[in-house]
């Protein structure tokens, strides 16, 4: 691990060394948001979460020495909740370079609103912007190629992506356009619970950012497909055994705690809360 912690656990693009596309150099990193940027599904609460995040402080690390990083995200928050809790203390940290997250738990509810989440995105978007940081933020990826469940979501996947497009360019926030790249929705890519990224997903996520911000040493080799699996995808009735089997473990335990008015983020705070510095690595 090469951050220091707390006690708890579109096309290539040549720069100068130090530097971003346009000479920046970044000198604090915030994120904000839910599980996928505090980094569920990249280690564990018992060893320590990374996460894309974190990996993006240490590319970022690399042109810009002496840089630090807080990260704010909570897993289970809906994005009204990032902007209520997140933006204030974000905004008290002055970044340079913010990321903001959010929207994938507000999809999965019954009364998603895709002009109210976005409404918190704009909102958060417009504060860190005229606070001097440079901001940016991604589009959800098609979650029916890897739930058969949640294809009934895809119609409010893209009313909401179109929005987050819409925000981002009133307020000159940077894009990380998923959509169009089928690698991102590679099952190699994701945890077992197909909401949150694997290791090699959230380093995939890193690189990405950092291509469109235009870090010294990156590019979009993150677009690439991976090699072919070794072993074949289940068909029939394996594949059907798979799917109720996922359910039970992952999808049972979620809607139980709907039901039950309960978080996967209660009585959890950001584990990062303060800039602390960081440590280039490109490590895997």
């Amino acid at each position: 691990m090469n951050i220091e912690r707390r006690e708890q656990p579109e096309s290539a693009v040549t720069v100068p060394s130090g530097t971003t596309a346009d000479g920046a150099r970044y000198l604090r990193y915030v994120a904000l948001g839910d599980s996928q940027t505090e980094g569920v599904g990249d280690g564990d609460d018992a060893t320590g979460l990374r996460g894309w995040a974190d990996r993006l402080a240490e590319l970022a690390a690399e042109g810009s020495p002496g840089l630090t990083y807080a990260n704010l995200a909570v897993r289970g928050r809906l994005a009204g909740q990032v902007r209520d809790e997140q933006l204030g203390p974000a905004l008290a940290l002055a970044p340079d370079l913010a990321t903001v997250v959010a929207g994938v738990n507000d999809l999965l509810r019954p009364r998603f609103d895709a002009d109210e989440v976005a409404g918190h995105l704009a909102a958060m978007f417009e504060a860190l912007g005229a606070g001097g940081a440079r901001v940016a933020t991604l589009t959800f990826p098609d979650l029916g190629r890897l739930i058969p469940a949640a294809r009934p979501v895809a119609p409010r996947i893209s009313a909401l992506n179109a929005r987050i497009r819409e925000a981002a360019r009133a307020h000159g926030v940077t894009v990380l356009e998923t959509t169009a790249h089928p690698v991102v929705t590679d099952p190699r890519l994701w945890s077992r619970d197909r909401l949150h990224a694997s290791p090699l997903g959230h380093a995939r996520i890193a690189a990405a950012f950092a291509d469109v911000l235009g870090l010294p040493g990156s590019d979009a080799s993150w677009r690439a497909p991976l090699p072919p699996p070794a072993v074949r995808p289940a068909t029939g009735a394996r594949a059907v055994a798979a799917e109720l089997a996922w359910a039970a473990t992952f999808l049972g335990p979620w809607f139980g705690r709907r039901l039950r008015g309960r978080s996967s983020g209660d009585g959890r705070t950001a584990k990062r809360p303060r800039p602390l510095p960081v440590t280039p690595s490109r490590t895997p």
